[in-house]
C-alpha cells in the first residue's frame, strides 16, 4: 500500500486513443483525495510523427509523472519485437523506483502488453480495461487476452465480454462489467456545432463528409499493400460526392506503409484531409456529423453506437466484436466499398445500438477499487 489513506494509482497510456477513452477516469480519479494518480505516457505519445500527443495531455490539466521513450524505429516485425523489449525495460526501471498500488491498463496494443508484463516480478495489481473483446484480424487479440491473464482487476464493457473474462481467468472475481468510458465521454462532453468546429479546425462539416480510419491488419500483414491500394482507389471515388477526414493509423506492423500511401493520395488532392489527431473532442464531433465512418476504428463499434452512426467496418482487424445494426461489415475490395457506400447513403438509422452502458463507468470504477482495497487492507 502507499501512503495511509492515499491510493498511488498509475495510468498507462501510450496513444491518443486510450488517452482520449480514459479521460472520464483521469477526472473523476484526480477529484477523489483517495487517490494519487501518475501519468505513464509512452509509445506513440512521444513521438513527432504521430503527433506529440503527449502535449495534449497536459493541455488537458494533467500531469505527466513519466515520459518514456518506447517508439518503434519502423514498422517491421523486427522493430515491433525491439520496442516490446525496449518497453519492459523502461517500465521495470520505473517499478524498481515507484511501487505502485495499483496500475491502469486499457485495451490490447502490443507495448501495453510489454509494460504490463514488466509488473510480474514486483507483483503490482493490474486493473484492465477493455478484456474479453475479440479482434481476429490483429495479433492485438493475444495480447489483449495475455494482459487479462496478469490482471487482477477486470472491468469490462458488456456482460458477454465479462464472461469471456471470467471463462479466460477461470473465476468472477475481480470482474465487473461496468460499460465503457466512451459512452462516459460521450455522455458528459459538449460536441461541437458545425460553426464552431470550422472555427477551430478549418473544416466545413456542412459539406457531406466521411471519417475515415484504417489501422493495418496484423495478422496476414502482408495483405495491407493490397488492402491499402483498393481503399484509396474506394476513397478516390468517394471523393467526388464526400469530403473525406483521414485520420493517420496506428504504428502497427506496416503502419508505415498504409501510412505513405495514404499520404501520396490525400497530398494535394482537394476534399480530402489528413490529420494526425483531433483530440477527443474533434474526433467525436466529427463522428457526430459526417454522413458515415468508414475503416476498420474500435471507435467505429463502441463510440459509433451510442449517436448512433452509420459504419462501413472494412476487413478482419475488428472480427469477433459484437455487431450492432449500425454496423456493415464488407471485404476489402473496392466494388464491396462502394456498394456499402451506397446502402449507408439510403440506411434509416436503427435504435437500440448503444450496448455500452449508460455513462457511469468511471463513477462505478472508482467505487469499486475503493470496496476492493478496503476489503484488503
Amino acid at each position: 500500500m502507499g501512503r495511509p489513506g492515499k491510493l498511488i494509482v498509475g495510468i498507462l497510456t501510450s496513444s491518443r486513443a486510450d488517452y482520449g477513452i480514459y479521460l472520464p477516469l483521469l477526472r473523476r480519479l484526480q477529484g477523489e483525495s483517495f487517490f494519487r494518480t501518475e501519468i505513464i505516457a509512452f509509445g506513440t505519445h512521444l513521438s513527432e510523427r504521430f503527433g506529440q500527443t503527449v502535449d495534449q495531455i497536459e493541455a488537458d490539466g494533467f500531469s505527466v509523472a513519466y515520459r518514456v521513450d518506447t517508439m518503434a524505429k519502423g514498422d517491421a516485425s523486427i522493430d515491433i519485437g525491439r520496442a516490446m523489449g525496449k518497453t519492459m525495460q523502461a517500465m521495470a526501471k520505473i517499478f524498481e523506483r515507484r511501487r505502485f498500488d495499483l496500475l491502469f491498463s486499457l485495451g490490447d496494443r502490443y507495448e501495453m502488453f510489454a509494460a504490463v508484463a514488466a509488473t510480474a516480478p514486483f507483483n503490482i495489481p493490474v486493473a484492465h480495461l477493455h478484456g474479453g473483446e475479440t479482434t481476429l484480424g490483429a495479433i492485438d487479440n493475444s495480447f489483449r487476452h495475455s494482459i487479462t491473464t496478469f490482471s487482477k482487476l477486470h472491468f469490462t464493457s458488456t456482460e458477454v465480454y465479462k464472461n469471456r473474462v471470467t471463462e479466460i481467468i477461470g473465476t468472477q472475481e475481480g470482474v465487473f462489467n461496468v460499460g465503457a468510458l466512451s459512452i462516459d465521454n460521450l455522455k458528459s462532453i459538449r460536441l461541437l456545432d458545425k460553426q464552431a468546429f470550422h472555427k477551430k479546425y478549418g473544416l466545413d462539416l456542412n459539406r457531406p463528409t466521411v471519417l475515415f480510419t484504417f489501422h493495418p491488419e496484423t495478422i496476414g500483414y502482408a495483405k495491407n499493400e493490397k488492402y491499402i491500394r483498393e481503399i484509396t482507389s474506394s476513397l478516390n471515388q468517394l471523393s467526388n460526392k464526400y469530403q473525406i477526414i483521414v485520420t493517420m493509423p496506428n504504428a502497427d506492423t506496416m503502419g508505415l506503409v498504409v501510412r505513405e500511401k495514404l499520404n501520396e493520395f490525400g497530398r494535394n488532392k482537394p476534399g480530402v484531409w489528413l490529420v494526425e489527431s483531433l483530440g477527443t473532442l474533434g474526433y467525436l464531433s466529427t463522428m457526430k456529423h459526417c454522413a458515415f465512418m468508414l475503416g476498420n476504428t474500435s471507435s467505429g463499434f463502441v463510440e459509433a453506437a451510442y449517436f448512433p452512426k452509420i459504419v462501413i467496418n472494412l476487413g478482419d482487424r475488428q472480427k469477433g466484436r459484437i455487431q450492432t445494426k449500425n454496423i456493415i461489415s464488407v471485404e476489402i475490395k473496392k466494388r464491396k466499398i462502394l456498394e456499402a457506400a451506397e446502402v449507408a447513403e439510403k440506411m434509416k438509422l436503427p435504435t437500440g445500438c448503444n450496448i455500452y452502458g449508460d455513462g457511469n463507468a468511471a463513477e462505478r470504477i472508482v467505487e469499486i477499487i475503493k470496496k476492493e482495497f478496503a476489503k484488503n487492507g
